[in-house]
């Protein structure tokens, strides 16, 4: 039996790329984990069929395999995340894969808003990180609606994060919510990985929300994520609320942090509702309640705010990391499919699609590919959508 002559040294980058052990890689092309090892090492080669069926767990086209050495990928956008203090320099094929299709549906848009006579938008870079982030929260309300601190109490975390979504929607700026890539639910998104992104765009700017974060968090992610749009700069980040930050990259997720919390728990509010009497565990469990942030953003803003010190901060947030670690096992709901897809991939962009293909100015099958489902959902997705 023939065998393929691939590259031992590409094969071992796209299963670290993949975050894949031996025995996962192995499953698929139907052979021990030894024999991966072996593959890695040069010492045995596949069959070509074994090298396309792991060419296809490795998400990457079969020719890579035969390259002398892995290629160069590098992401359109800045990497803002963190291990520890320091920033990350290494990315998976999950997060590289999601981009980079969030940017072609980002190209696709922005050249459709274009034919129909859209003007740039004037928030977009309106200021920059040396900006006071005070001014930049308040102009950020502005934007979405003054009403945004008076809905807070009675509605519930996904309520008021599908609010906020809409808002930012009108205002111009696509948000996708997704906790898979490319609508795949066998590549789940991690949130250890990244938390959201965001794509500066004058004309169609937008935010990657990760889908399988608490809803509360979600909701701190959109307005940090708003704010890289106000100061121009775009950004794959974690959101950490974890360390003192002290470079340049890291200062830039610090001024985001800052107006996000300043936008969702406004200093002169929290302030009154702080209770000096009541235990952190108590007022954190009270205030994320009523600002529908997450627990760990109100202990931050208390520390920020030098209410508390910074060993009750790092305790608390150590803690309830423990916490997040033990609730990934829970359970999710499913949805239904047809409200789903506009959900993950922006509003105004899957009714642009739709759109384009009614007007016979997009094909079905690449209507398709930008919004990932099959064209022949097309049709029942329009209806959904009020479109026809």
């Amino acid at each position: 039996m023939a065998v393929a002559i691939i590259s031992p040294v590409v094969l071992r980058w796209a299963r670290e790329r993949a975050h894949l052990d031996y025995e996962s890689l192995a499953k698929s092309a139907k052979v021990k984990p030894e024999k991966i090892l072996l593959w890695e090492e040069g010492k045995e080669r596949p069959t070509f069929r074994q090298a396309q069926q792991i060419a296809k767990k490795l998400y990457i086209p079969f020719g890579y395999l035969f390259l002398p050495q892995p290629p160069e990928q590098k992401l359109p956008i800045p990497d803002l995340r963190t291990v520890g203090s320091d920033i990350s320099t290494e990315f998976g094929a999950d997060i590289y894969d999601l981009i980079m299709d969030v940017q072609r549906k980002k190209d696709w848009y922005r050249d459709y808003l274009l034919e129909r006579g859209a003007e740039p938008l004037p928030y977009i870079g309106k200021y920059d990180t040396n900006s006071d982030p005070k001014q930049i929260a308040s102009d950020i309300t502005k934007t979405l609606g003054p009403e945004i601190s008076e809905i807070k109490t009675p509605k519930r975390e996904d309520q008021f994060l599908n609010y906020l979504t809409e808002k930012a929607e009108d205002a111009g700026i696509v948000v996708m919510r997704s906790g898979i890539v490319c609508n795949n639910t066998h590549r789940p998104l991690e949130v250890y990985e990244f938390r959201g992104f965001a794509i500066c765009d004058d004309i169609a700017p937008v935010i990657f929300i990760n889908g399988n974060d608490a809803k509360a968090a979600q909701t701190f992610t959109l307005i940090h994520e708003l704010a890289h749009l106000w100061i121009g700069q775009s950004g794959i980040s974690d959101i950490s609320l974890e360390n003192q930050i002290n470079n340049k990259k890291q200062n830039t997720e610090k001024l985001c942090n800052t107006v996000a919390a300043e936008v969702l728990v406004p200093e002169n509010k929290f302030s009154e509702k702080w209770k000096v009497t009541d235990s952190l565990e108590d007022n954190a469990f009270r205030l994320a309640e009523y600002f529908r942030v997450s627990t760990v953003v109100i202990a931050r803003r208390a520390f920020d705010l030098g209410l508390i010190e910074r060993f009750e901060y790092s305790k608390y947030y150590n803690n309830q990391k423990q916490l997040w670690q033990e609730k990934k096992t829970e359970t999710k709901r499913g949805g239904n499919y047809y409200r789903t897809i506009p959900v993950r991939n922006g509003r105004k962009f899957t009714d642009a699609v739709i759109r384009s293909t009614f007007e016979q100015s997009l094909l079905l099958r690449d209507a398709g590919r930008l919004l990932n489902i099959n064209p022949s959902k097309i049709s029942r997705l329009a209806e959904e959508r009020n479109i026809g």
